[in-house]
């Protein structure tokens, strides 16, 4: 089987000049775009970072493990709500503005975001309140940026180097990740202000690449005359009749919310397995160096056949990973499985994303990124503050546990309920 197709296919765009038509490397705007990309990511784990561990901190200074992890929770939820705010009607206007602007836009508010966190580190024990604001701010900042960039992205590279450019955004993000977090649970080690100031000048220089990209940002083909409502409704209505597209995306959001571990790295590293703020680090990056190792893998010998069976295989080793990570007693164990963690959702977001944007027709790539980018945001926000109320009701260990019994669980039922992505094939 394979994809389901659009029912109006657009023709593919031509291959944009330097490019061989397989491979974005020799296209210098994809080149600035990795750059950026992975400085703006490096730039968020290190701030991410940087804010866990300091509301930590500060709520352990008042609160037991159970309460103070629930403002682990609020962190996530402050994020998650812009997103389900902002994300749907920004993807409408990337279908219908300028998608470089746009990004460029969102990307300067991230970088005022991360200033504002460092002046109150600078002036020191911030109150929570003022730091969860900020995050707010931040998230609605990211519910822009995500449909705008993953929509520009085929703009540059064209349709038939799209696969590879996947993959090769995906090493952009796992390089970040791997960098970032233990990145900034060293500089936290030693001051947090310094942190949120080296993630400020990594958000300035990956913008200052991102401007230098030439290629237009415009769609190619909008419908002035489709009120703004109309738009966000045929996304949606794409979305679920599309039911690979449906599948994929419903599954993350789920799997993720029940079994991602990010929350609770911070609870694990001080309370539990006792490493610190550099072992804190290290376990964050544990999970993204496994994702890297296996993105390196897909840009070279990428899945082509079976994707669907591929993706199910994937999420249930995923939550195998947690629920080890949740009885893990050593540190050296919990880095091996969030290791293996890391590589194993690597494979299901690089067969997830190579999914959507070939089944996606490009006049509504924006809408139908959006509603990706919030069902990916509802899984990795608001999991943050699931998590967080998991483990005040559970514990850390047992709401790790629980998590992973069910995100396997949820793949077996998602495998039945959506026979399509199950059977889904090539993709390329």
């Amino acid at each position: 089987m394979t994809l389901d197709a659009p029912e109006n296919p657009q023709p593919t765009p031509p291959q944009p000049p330097g490019g061989d038509g397989t491979s974005p490397w020799g296209i210098r705007d994809f080149r600035l775009l990795w750059i950026g990309r992975v400085l703006a990511v490096l730039a968020i784990q290190v701030q991410s970072s940087a804010l866990l561990w300091q509301v930590y901190t500060i709520a352990r200074r008042e609160h037991p493990i159970e309460q103070a992890s629930l403002y682990l929770g609020l962190v996530g939820l402050v994020q998650f709500l812009p997103l389900l705010a902002f994300t749907l009607p920004a993807g409408e206007m990337a279908d219908r503005r300028d998608r470089k602007s746009t990004v460029a836009l969102s990307i300067a508010v991230e970088a005022v975001c991360a200033l504002a966190f460092l002046v109150m580190a600078i002036v020191g024990n911030p109150p929570l309140w003022g730091l969860l604001g900020v995050a707010a701010v931040f998230g609605a900042a990211r519910a822009f940026l995500a449909p705008a960039s993953q929509a520009f992205l085929p703009m540059v590279v064209g349709r038939k180097a799209l696969p590879a450019a996947i993959a090769a955004q995906s090493i952009a993000f796992q390089t970040g990740a791997i960098a970032g977090p233990a990145l900034g649970g060293l500089i936290v080690g030693i001051n947090t202000p310094l942190a949120y100031g080296a993630a400020l000048v990594l958000f300035g220089v990956g913008l200052a690449c991102f401007l230098m990209i030439r290629t237009s940002g415009r769609p190619a083909r909008t419908d002035d005359q489709v009120s703004r409502f109309q738009a966000v409704r045929e996304g949606l209505a794409y979305v679920w009749k599309t039911k690979v597209v449906l599948g994929a995306i419903s599954l993350d959001l789920v799997v993720v919310m029940l079994a991602g571990v990010a929350l609770l790295t911070p609870v694990f590293a001080r309370d539990i397995l006792h490493v610190g703020a550099l072992g804190f680090g290290l376990l964050r990056a544990a999970f993204g160096v496994g994702a890297l190792v296996m993105a390196l893998y897909l840009s070279r010998w990428p899945i082509t056949r079976r994707g669907g069976l591929w993706m199910f295989a994937a999420v249930a080793v995923f939550g195998v990973c947690t629920l080890i990570f949740g009885l893990s007693k050593w540190a050296w164990l919990s880095a091996l499985v969030l290791f293996i963690g890391g590589a194993a959702d690597m494979i299901s977001v690089n067969i997830r994303q190579t999914l959507v944007q070939l089944a996606t027709p490009d006049h509504m790539r924006g809408r139908v990124s959006s509603v990706s980018m919030l069902f990916i945001g509802a899984s990795n926000e608001l999991g943050e503050a699931y998590s967080g109320v998991m483990v005040r009701l559970l514990g850390p260990i047992s709401a790790a546990v629980f998590g992973g019994v069910a995100a396997i669980g949820a793949t077996g039922l998602w495998a039945w309920m959506f026979p399509r992505l199950r059977q889904a094939d090539r993709l390329d």
